[in-house]
This record gives structure tokens, sequence and C-alpha cells, in this order.
């Protein structure tokens, strides 16, 4: 979508998420199709149902929903091998779930109990798996940029040939720690490949009016950190960039930025009624370039799936989300006497 945008001198800026994104994208087969298909589905009607129990009042506190950006984690998913770890911020349930996390732990989490992954006591933001190699959800706006560069060395340390992907949004691209970050990591050849979700809007301001240069897969040029835009709406291309990237950073030779243009259909949180872009806006990207719907027709397309496939595997995902949430409501909270347990002083 190319969308015109008032930088703050109020000229015009246009960015072209067709023509900007690389060119590189991966064929795939049945199998592949039809695993990208479920892994974006479960992470869309897992969201829908976190959002409705927000509005219940059953989830607390704040919830970033990953709606829309589906094909950027998938395709990352895809890319990577075992022991590949991931670290984001606080938009994570759809990052957990890429990673094999179980649906009922991460709902459970959402509402406080004690099946949570964090045994109820993280919420939405604070989520975190040493055996599947997530390393949280953080809060702290590019926090996960150091903590990731931190995993990249530990992986060099070690010589395990396993590579860091650390996730962080438009707007966290503009904090400091991003660069000392990437200046440590091209110093000492970390594998880290830093994954930047642009979604166009950080909190309620576009990118065009809160950067100064909106091509963000340059940011790390200052430090000889290579990078190139995607686009982030077609799981196949995110998953071929994700694979050179990888390469990149286990043939040794440093760390490697991936600009991801997405979008977010939803307000930065639950709280955030997006009055700062239109309804058409949105509409015309879920038209045009909804990752999942693009999945779908390939596969009907190709006759590698019928309609009623299709909706089996709807059906499916439903009942797996339906049965997280039964669960979350249901598990019982933490006992008062866990207050201050896995606390560190």
């Amino acid at each position: 979508m190319a969308a015109a945008r008032k930088s703050s001198s109020g000229t015009s800026r246009t960015r072209s998420s067709a023509k900007k994104a690389g060119p590189a994208i991966v064929k795939f087969d049945k199998d592949q199709e039809l695993h990208a298909y479920r892994e974006m589905l479960l992470i869309r009607r897992f969201e829908e149902k976190a959002g409705q129990l927000y509005g219940m009042g059953l989830i607390g506190g704040f919830c970033h929903l990953y709606i829309g950006q589906e094909a950027v984690v998938v395709g990352m998913q895809m890319a990577k091998k075992d022991g590949d770890q991931m670290i984001t911020g606080y938009r994570d349930h759809g990052h957990m779930l890429a990673m094999d996390l179980d649906p009922k732990g991460v709902m459970a989490e959402l509402t406080g109990r004690r099946g949570g992954l964090s045994k109820g006591k993280g919420g939405s933001m604070h989520m975190f798996s040493k055996e599947k190699h997530f390393y949280g959800g953080h809060g702290i706006v590019g926090a996960q940029v150091s903590l990731g560069t931190g995993l990249g060395f530990a992986n060099k340390y070690r010589e395990n040939g396993n590579v860091a992907m650390a996730f962080f949004g438009d707007g966290a691209s503009n904090q400091g720690q991003v660069y000392e970050s990437f200046n440590m990591a091209e110093l000492w050849k970390l594998p880290v490949v830093y994954v930047i979700e642009n979604n166009k809007y950080g909190m309620g301001t576009s990118v065009a009016r809160a950067s100064a240069t909106t091509d963000l897969s340059q940011r790390g040029a200052s430090f000889g950190i290579p990078g190139e835009q995607v686009d982030g709406m077609d799981v196949r291309a995110v998953m071929a960039a994700s694979e050179k990237a990888l390469k990149w950073c286990r043939d040794g030779k440093g760390p490697y930025i991936l600009e991801m243009i997405t979008y977010r259909y939803r307000g930065h949180s639950m709280s955030d009624p997006a009055k700062y872009r239109s309804k058409d806006e949105v509409q015309k990207m879920r038209t045009e370039h909804d990752p999942i719907e693009q999945v779908r027709k390939r596969l009907l397309d190709s006759k590698w799936a019928t309609e009623d496939d299709l909706k089996a595997i709807d059906k499916e995902v439903r009942a797996k989300v339906a049965e997280a949430a039964e669960f979350a409501q249901t598990d019982p909270e933490p006992d008062v006497s866990e207050l201050y347990t896995d606390i560190l002083l």
C-alpha cells in the first residue's frame, strides 16, 4: 500500500511497501502453504479471543494485539533452526505461539492464572520459555534489543551455531540503546538478526512524523550492518529474507537488519481507539494485503485445498483457542503465598 504522509515540515512523503520491499520470494510447496496458513490463523484467532476476554474484563492491564502482522513471525519461524532464540517487546503473543508455546499457557497468563507461562505473575507483556528459546515479551521500549544482543554474545561465546532474533517496532528503533547494541554486535560480529516490525505507527504517531529517516533498514549503515526492507505481509518474502539473514549470521559475518513492512489492524493497545488513521486505510490493507488471505487464495488457486478443507482448519483452530480460553477462565489464580516467590531481590 502506498500511503502519503505529512512530515513535521508539512511536506508529503510517499512510501510504497511494494516498491521498497526486497524482490526475493521463496516458492512454497503445499505443505509449507498449509503450515503457514494454520500458524497464522492460530495467531489471528487467538488474538481475536484475547480481545474479547479483555473487553469482558477478564484480562487486565495492557494488551497489545498482533492482528495483521502474523506473516512476520511465522515466516521467520519457518526459516529458523532449533536452538535459535526469539526475544521481542510487548506485542508478543504471536511470537509465543510461533515458537510452539501452548496456547493454554499463553492465555492463562493473560488472565493471571497459575497455569500461565509466568505462573500468572507476568501478564501480557512478560512471558518466557527457556525450553522453547523464547526470552520474553518486554514492557520497556527497546530493552529487548540489548538483551537480544546479549543472547547473540552467548551464542558466539558457546560456539553453538545459534542465532538470536530480536524483534522491535518502528517506535523503538529511535531508542539510544538500539544503537549501542548495533555497535557492539558489529564490533564483535555477534549472530543477531534485528527485526524491525514497521507497522507504520508507533503508539499513535506515524513513522514519518517520528523518524527523520524512514528507511529503517539502513539504521545500521554507520556501523556497517547490512539491512533490507521486506514485504512483511507476504510470508514467502519473510521466509526468503530470513533465510538469507540467518545464514549471514551463522557464517560469522555479524548482525543483519530486516525491516518488515507490515501493518496492525487494531490500535496500539486495547485502550487505543486508533483515530489517527482512517477506516479506509485499514480496510484497504485488509482487502488487498492481508497475509492470511494471500495464502488462502494461493491454496485455492493451486487446488491444494478446497473451501471445505480450509473451513475444517478454521474449525480446528477455533476449537483450540476456545479450549485455551476455557482453561484461562477456570484455572485457579496463584495462591497469596506465591506473592514473593520467583522474585529476584
